[in-house]
């Protein structure tokens, strides 16, 4: 710190003061360490609505992972364990390869230049997979950008229409398409407003959330949000799930996700529309599909991933995003 505050003409009179401080902290460790053991990880309310979902101790670990970096999980193309070798990490059980801490730059790494794999959190890419073989069929991305899932149901042979409202956002998925070398139709429109002529085999609402899942990227979410701001985001995520339920056709799937830790912007928002959607059920995802993942599969047949699972292994950290995302079924 001391050599870097020399480096700089704007900060070189303050390299005496940074060596100051810097060596009383050292001198005063231990105070100082106790000290911000006071200080909360996460806020209150929060906290005790994880111990209401997830009970005590659960909820001590979703905090606890807070203060530990995140992993880098790749989404590959194929051949999981090839590249897991080549980069130095593992394979997950969700399919993903974990990369080893200190992996160096994203774009440096073997296999990005030519569009082998993409960064996507281990959870992220659950959703998509919920669909199983989609070889053929029309499948809409809706709320897309920056397009990891699109990308993911594009090579898996699916037809995909990307949407989203934002063009700038689209430009991205564009963007990371073509490194990609895979191709997907892009509809800039609000989600309300979009009425395709022919409905689709399959919809994949990734909906607008407080993105407390997010936590060990973004630990300011918690202290910018509060429940007024979660109560508010449900009722929207309920709104486009209902405009979602009707571009699906007879016999076809809907995948609704996002990257809350909160039912309220999961499990209730959907028991509140099936409750007067006649024609649709839930299709309650298989533990058996899903060796390795069982602890994030409800009792209800849905995926709840939280930041204490998949724990770490050595020379990586662990964890993975809060993520919920369940499958349902037109029948009517």
């Amino acid at each position: 710190a001391v050599e870097q505050a020399r480096a700089d003409p704007r900060n070189r009179r303050f390299a005496s003061l940074a060596n100051a401080v810097l060596r009383r902290l050292a001198r005063e460790k231990a105070s100082h360490l106790t000290a911000t053991h006071a200080v909360p990880v996460i806020p209150a309310w929060f906290f005790e609505r994880l111990v209401e979902v997830y009970g005590e101790d659960h909820a001590h670990r979703i905090a606890e992972a807070q203060l530990v970096p995140a992993a880098i999980d790749l989404t590959v193309k194929s051949d999981a364990a090839g590249w897991a070798e080549k980069l130095g990490g593992r394979v997950l059980p969700t399919g993903s390869v974990r990369l080893p801490a200190g992996s160096g730059a994203i774009p440096s790494l073997d296999g990005f230049a030519v569009g082998e794999w993409w960064v996507q959190d281990a959870a992220a890419s659950l959703p998509a997979k919920l669909f199983g073989d989609v070889r053929g069929l029309a499948i809409a991305d809706l709320c897309a950008a920056p397009g990891g899932k699109t990308a993911q149901l594009a090579h898996a042979g699916a037809r995909v229409t990307a949407l989203d409202q934002s063009e700038n956002r689209l430009k991205r998925l564009r963007s990371n398409l073509e490194r990609l070398g895979l191709q997907a139709e892009t509809a800039r429109s609000n989600l309300l407003d979009f009425h395709p002529e022919i409905l689709f085999d399959g919809v994949l609402l990734d909906a607008p959330c407080s993105s407390t899942g997010t936590i060990r990227r973004h630990p300011d979410v918690l202290w910018t949000k509060g429940p007024a701001d979660i109560e508010k985001l449900a009722r929207l995520q309920e709104t486009l799930l209902r405009h979602a339920l009707t571009l699906v056709k007879p016999g076809g799937r809907l995948v609704f996700s996002n990257c809350s830790l909160d039912p309220s912007e999961g499990e209730d928002v959907v028991e509140r529309v099936l409750a007067d959607s006649p024609d649709w059920r839930r299709e309650p995802v298989d533990p058996a599909d899903w060796p390795g993942l069982s602890e994030a599969i409800s009792p209800g047949g849905a995926f709840r991933t939280t930041p204490a699972m998949l724990p770490a292994a050595d020379g990586e950290t662990g964890g993975l995003d809060g993520f919920y995302a369940v499958v349902l079924q037109r029948v009517g």
